[in-house]
């Protein structure tokens, strides 16, 4: 579990010289450059790692970024994440529009666009192949399959979640987060272990956000909470959590269905 943390620190010792070379850089952008280079490292180390930890010969299988020959399983796996991506997205904006807090803009600029994509795919194969593929796999060797589910949910709502909102907010964000690690693990258990689905509902939320409020819409600062979530997260507010519960449902009853067809 060092494993982390270890690249992290090490990233950050790497841009040490050039903070000293560049004195007038922004700290985003220097804090943003070591997170970029620990993606890298981990991304370079993670198939070492996985082959001599958790003895496998394919690694790459193993953390669920598998192919077929024809790779369409895997764009299936994607474009339905995405769709439930666009469906969860689709409610909240639907509810702020046919109310008193959001308006339709439709305006989205080149460079928030690009934004949105590196976003959307960037931050969702990099957080996915983290939280649904190597800690996954981490926590099942340490304390086990049963556990293991709930440990990763678990860790990925608390290292997400921003302690100050208050206790209310933050339980709320909290919980939502929670229940979106549940539904992105059952997605891709769904999926056969493939992580394409993964990272196609967490990379099209976290995309699609940031395309909605960059320019698509505006709300009113007196959106509530309920609504739009605490901090600006609608994953913490109460629309957020249902919807989040409810597709976790549906993915549970499509898994109990395909077991039982199996013969």
């Amino acid at each position: 579990m060092v494993f982390i943390p270890a690249l992290y620190g090490l990233g950050w010792l790497l841009i040490q010289p050039v903070g000293a070379l560049i004195p007038d850089l922004p700290r985003g952008s220097l804090d943003l450059l070591g997170t970029l280079i620990s993606l890298l490292l981990f991304l370079c180390l993670l198939p070492s790692w996985v082959r001599s930890r958790w003895r496998v010969p394919q690694p790459w299988h193993c953390l669920g970024l598998r192919r077929d020959a024809r790779q369409t399983a895997e764009v299936k796996a994607l474009m339905r994440g995405l769709g439930w991506a666009l469906l969860l997205l689709l409610l909240i904006a639907g509810i702020s529009l046919a109310g008193p807090w959001g308006t339709w803009i439709g305006v989205l600029d080149p460079a928030s666009l690009w934004n949105a994509l590196v976003l959307c795919f960037g931050v969702g194969l990099a957080e996915e192949l983290l939280f649904r593929g190597w800690l996954w796999g981490e926590l099942e060797l340490l304390i086990g399959e049963r556990w293991a589910l709930p440990g990763q949910a678990l860790i990925f709502s608390l290292v997400h979640t921003r302690f100050n909102l208050g206790l209310w907010p933050m339980l709320g964000l909290l919980l939502g987060l929670f229940l979106l690690g549940l539904t992105l693990a059952s997605r891709r258990r769904l999926d056969g272990g493939s992580l394409w689905g993964c990272i196609g509902l967490h990379g099209g939320l976290v995309g699609g956000w940031f395309a909605l409020q960059a320019g698509l819409m505006a709300w009113s600062p007196a959106s509530p909470t309920w609504l739009t979530g605490p901090g600006g997260n609608p994953l913490g507010g109460l629309v957020g959590i249902v919807a989040i519960a409810a597709l976790l449902g549906v993915q549970r009853q499509l898994t109990a269905r395909a077991k039982a067809a199996r013969p």
